[in-house]
């Protein structure tokens, strides 16, 4: 396994790229270490696939370099980085035997006979394709098809990294969810470096231990599940993590509090004296999880008006209108909902601040 270092790195597919919109890949630093598993997670066009084939050398970047363990690799091709990579659609040969499409990376590497049928034997274990070793992949469902090209990926121990780009996308739900658990099984126990792309969040959370979250070719926070979560480094972060997302409101900003539409929100007293000094327009930012109904006004709670409510089994959603503003609230199985009009409370140390999209610390 490698140590990935990104300096510098910035990617556009245009020849002569002038402003920074003109790049797929914004420009930013970045380590990746030595048997860490990560998540590159964000919408469809954000620029996943773009870093990961910058890093795997199918894509040569425009700007900065690539180190592997501080060897410079930026022109080097995939072959001679020493990475597999399993791409979203399978990449097997259909002619082939199970057992021949895990063996083939070996072979090509010279492995002796014996080596090849216990590594082979170990992946197709893993990946409960025993029973089907000595069959044609062509006669495979889709499954079982990314399930060879997945093991094709992990047979081989000595790569300096894998990578995966949303692999999971043709799996069917109940196998997903099998496959990310045995991808995280197999991690732990390997301590393989491990990049993984993907637009799902489940996944993301599920399998990495830091993920990068990236929007319009930027990343824009990387950090652990729990991070993300509790501490969103940008609005998008706080709306991309979590079901349903952050609530973002637009605000003014007043000593000691939040003013959106017409009403005060008391906000931690530090918060507030920075927010004179940042530039930007001001959003205020808090998880539904933590917004609580309340009986009154007391204690900061603001007038709300109730426009539905969602009975989900284990919690509700509550949808709320403040002002012209929507907000949602998770709240507990048991809790008893106004019909119409009702009174939210938000906590001060749950509730964050930003100046145009970036967290005001």
């Amino acid at each position: 396994m490698a140590r990935i270092e990104l300096k510098q790195i910035a990617h556009s597919y245009l020849p002569k790229p002038e402003a920074e919109s003109d790049y797929a890949l914004r420009r930013h630093d970045h380590v990746w270490r030595d048997g860490g598993a990560y998540a590159l997670l964000g919408p469809s066009g954000c620029g996943k696939t773009t870093l990961l084939n910058v890093i795997s050398g199918l894509i040569q970047p425009t700007e900065g370099r690539v180190l592997y363990d501080g060897e410079d690799v930026t022109d080097l091709p995939p072959q001679r980085r020493n990475i597999a990579q399993v791409f979203q659609f399978p990449v097997i040969y259909d002619t082939m035997t199970v057992y021949e499409n895990l063996a083939f990376p070996l072979k090509n590497r010279g492995m002796d006979t014996a080596r090849i049928e216990a590594r082979v034997g170990e992946v197709a274990e893993m990946l409960e394709l025993t029973p089907h070793l000595r069959r044609r992949a062509m006669a495979l469902g889709a499954d079982a098809k990314q399930k060879i090209s997945l093991g094709r990926g992990l047979v081989r121990s000595d790569v300096a990294a894998i990578l995966f780009d949303e692999p999971l996308t043709v799996i069917d739900p109940h196998l997903k969810w099998q496959l990310r658990r045995k991808l995280k099984q197999i991690h732990e126990r390997y301590h393989l470096t491990l990049i993984y792309v993907t637009h799902d969040q489940n996944e993301a959370l599920t399998l990495a231990d830091q993920v990068a979250v990236m929007v319009e070719g930027e990343i824009v926070q990387v950090g652990t599940p729990q991070d993300l979560f509790e501490d969103p480094q940008h609005t998008f972060v706080g709306y991309f993590i979590g079901s349903p997302g952050m609530n973002i409101l637009p605000c003014a900003v007043e000593p000691g509090a939040a003013v959106v539409g017409g009403q005060r929100i008391p906000l931690d007293g530090r918060l507030s004296d920075k927010a004179g000094a940042v530039q930007g327009a001001l959003e205020l930012g808090i998880r539904p999880e933590y917004l609580c109904l309340a009986e009154s006004s007391a204690n900061g709670a603001v007038p709300v008006a109730v426009k539905r409510v969602e009975d989900l089994g284990n919690y509700k959603i509550a949808t709320l209108s403040l002002g012209a503003h929507t907000i949602k609230a998770k709240l507990p199985e048991d809790q008893d909902v106004p019909g119409e009009q009702a009174f939210l409370t938000f906590p001060p140390e749950r509730t964050k601040l930003y100046a145009d999209g970036r967290l005001v610390a």
